[in-house]
């Protein structure tokens, strides 16, 4: 095989690692293509080689620095650590005089808060005191209108007994003339006619009249007749 051409596993012994590592920077190459021997392994030019090899320093030369770096990240860690300790227990210390401080803020706090609350509770008992003030006054108010009501309605009930029994009068007395039986002469019959018609005629009339007025009195007391006390107390 020529000195120039090298296969993946002479490369990677040559250079110390392994094969996996050999294919992985091939994939980095500008070239895609390939030489192969007979076997159909690759082999790889020169350049390649040199390729490989460059990328393989310099990704040793980074892990070098990175366990350096690592180092001297794990020393400051390490000083860090220590003053963390240090702050820590300092800051414990703080932390125990400001937890006593807070404590007492506390407590100071509930106390106000308390007393607020007590304030709080007295002036709410006595706006309900005031309240139920008011509801009593408005029941004593609304008994004197229920009983102003019933008394409307106990007048207006015996107005309405007055008229019918005014009408029932009337008609009595107008069926009692219906009644009158006539005289059976001629002459009498023709003169005492004329007297009933006229008498009739003006029960009659006056009987009208009556009913137009017991109207205009129904009427007038419909549009002044209050609402029924019961309708008041439930609104």
């Amino acid at each position: 095989m020529s000195e120039e051409l090298k296969t993946i596993k002479e490369l990677a012994d040559e250079l110390g690692i392994t094969k996996q590592t050999v294919q992985y920077h091939i994939k980095n190459l500008p070239s895609k293509i390939r030489k192969k021997n007979s076997r159909g392994a690759i082999l790889l030019t020169k350049e390649e080689q040199n390729f490989i090899n460059s990328r393989v320093n310099k990704q040793s030369d980074r892990e070098q620095s990175d366990r350096e770096q690592s180092d001297r990240e794990q020393s400051d860690s390490e000083q860090s650590d220590r003053e963390q300790s240090d702050r820590e227990q300092s800051d414990s210390e703080q932390s125990d005089r400001e937890q006593s401080d807070r404590e007492q803020s506390d407590r100071e706090q509930s106390d106000r808060e308390q007393s607020d609350r007590e304030q709080f509770y007295l002036e709410k008992i006595k706006i309900q005191e005031e309240q139920i003030e008011d509801f009593k006054e408005q029941r004593i108010e609304l008994r004197g209108q229920v009983k102003h009501l019933g008394m409307l309605l106990d007048q207006q009930q015996r107005l309405a007994l007055q008229d019918k029994k005014l009408l029932e009068e009337y008609k009595a007395e107008n069926d009692s003339l219906k009644a009158l039986k006539m005289p059976t002469e001629e002459t009498e019959f023709k003169h005492l006619d004329n007297q009933y018609k006229d008498e009739v005629n003006a029960l009659k009339e006056k009987l009208e009249n009556l009913q137009e007025q017991i109207k205009d009195q129904k009427r007038i007391e419909e549009q002044e007749k209050p609402r029924k006390w019961w309708e008041l107390w439930r609104k």
